[in-house]
């Protein structure tokens, strides 16, 4: 069997098939989620973007690079969106995967839509597409992928991202098939960006989107792949060790990978929440002066590389447990202000991050994907033991934002991104027919 034609003949049925309106609505928040995510993220490393513009010089063009006020070639504008769509690590993903789906799917959608004068229908749904394609390969090949040290996003992203762009522009059979050989050979991602004081984790969506990009331009050009990219010594054994890996089916569980996607209401790595939601609860019943310890009790791909006390950096603070959870329990919020170099480089979260534990416990691991749990004591120096457990933090599927959320999510990344134009986006990706071209026009104008 041709695990590469059976995979793409079940992704080519979904997309004939009429997307569901209440699909279609959570593209539409997923779209608008990453386009605040990418502003914020701009603005978050301007100085290193700024430096980037400087000593790279990127070729100027007719796109907007979202959050820059800049317009760059093709290319040029592809990379820089996936790189700052990542940097907040605030972007959408789910954990059956353990992939961010969304930020290297519209760093290439947006860029090809505007040149080619298409609307946001289009966008979207190519990008449930998208979705299906990445999610799919990652969750079939996870979690060992991550344990070798693979970053999905990096690897499993590319997949994605090409098959939706060659549904957008409408690839014919063989030209799509043709793409996703290249992407499988282009796929890659190292984990090590996680650790210590990396800044490189963004890095990894910036080339994913790239390299999808180069994917579908290499097969419209005529450039022939394996017949069986997945198969033999191709993407599985690449990715897994394994000669073989069965995938498992599109629509996995009958719901839409774009339906389990998660969206974060913290700024911190998504393993960190349950503990961060368990600290904001209890908050209200212990001072920060009483309190001698605290115990986190998680699932056990959340504690590797993520149960740190020695905090570098605000890169390395939104990867730890410890950090994210002394933050909830001082400031009872856990947003972009919480990770900015002067509250990270201060005592008052540090001193309390020193005092937590993080340690793996086997029934919540024997839970995960299906539940992300964690269980929070705080002893106080009294010896008394507040403990809560959270199973479905907030923004997971189980517990979604309910709109008033959800908009204030979006307009306090907006704010932060110094974009005067927030509401007239939110308005237009709602409008009929409306174009990205516009969209874009309006992000860029709306730069302060």
């Amino acid at each position: 069997m041709n695990q590469s034609i059976e995979f793409l003949k079940a992704v080519n049925e979904l997309q004939n098939k009429k997307i569901p309106e209440e699909v279609l609505a959570r593209a539409r928040e997923s779209l608008l989620d990453y386009l605040a995510v990418c502003s914020a993220g701009a603005a978050f490393q301007k100085e290193k973007i700024d430096n980037y513009m400087t000593f790279a010089m990127p070729e100027t063009g007719e796109f907007d690079a979202i959050g820059t006020g800049k317009k760059l070639a093709l290319k040029e504008v592809v990379f820089l969106n996936g790189l700052n769509a990542h940097a907040l690590d605030f972007d959408d993903g789910t954990n059956s995967g353990i992939i961010h789906l969304g930020s290297p799917i519209f760093s290439l959608l947006l860029p090809l839509a505007e040149r080619y004068d298409l609307g946001v229908d289009d966008v979207l749904k190519a990008a449930v597409i998208g979705y299906e394609t990445s999610y799919t390969v990652a969750v079939s090949i996870q979690p060992g992928h991550k344990a070798m040290g693979y970053h999905a996003t990096g690897t499993c992203g590319v997949l994605g991202a090409a098959i939706a762009a060659s549904y957008m522009l409408d690839f014919t059979e063989e030209e799509r098939f043709q793409a996703f050989a290249v992407a499988c050979v282009s796929a890659s991602g190292m984990l090590k960006v996680l650790d210590d004081e990396s800044e490189l984790k963004p890095y990894n969506v910036a080339k994913t989107a790239l390299l999808a990009l180069t994917s579908i331009q290499l097969a419209r050009s005529g450039f022939k792949g394996h017949h069986n990219p997945l198969g033999g010594r191709g993407f599985i054994k690449m990715m897994t060790g394994k000669d073989e890996a069965e995938l498992k089916s599109v629509l996995l569980n009958g719901t839409y990978a774009i339906m389990k996607t998660y969206t974060k209401p913290y700024a911190s790595c998504r393993y960190t929440h349950p503990s961060v939601e368990a600290a904001i609860y209890l908050r209200k019943q212990v001072r920060i002066e009483d309190v001698e310890r605290i115990d986190v009790k998680t699932y056990s791909l959340a504690v590797a590389g993520h149960d740190h006390t020695d905090i570098p950096g605000s890169y390395s603070a939104k990867m730890s447990i410890p950090y994210a959870t002394a933050t909830g329990l001082i400031y009872g919020k856990v947003g972009l202000q919480e990770f900015s170099e002067e509250i990270v480089r201060g005592d008052k979260v540090l001193n309390l991050t020193k005092k937590i534990h993080v340690e793996s416990d086997d029934e919540l691991s024997a839970m995960f994907p299906d539940v992300q749990a964690a269980i929070v004591h705080i002893t106080k120096t009294d010896g008394s033991v507040l403990t809560k457990r959270v199973d479905f933090p907030k923004g997971e599927p189980e517990n979604p934002l309910d709109e008033a959320e959800f908009k204030d999510r979006y307009d306090s990344l907006m704010t932060y991104a110094h974009q005067a134009h927030g509401d007239e986006i939110y308005q237009l990706i709602y409008t009929e027919n409306a174009k990205i071209r516009k969209v874009m026009e309006i992000i860029g104008g709306g730069m302060r």
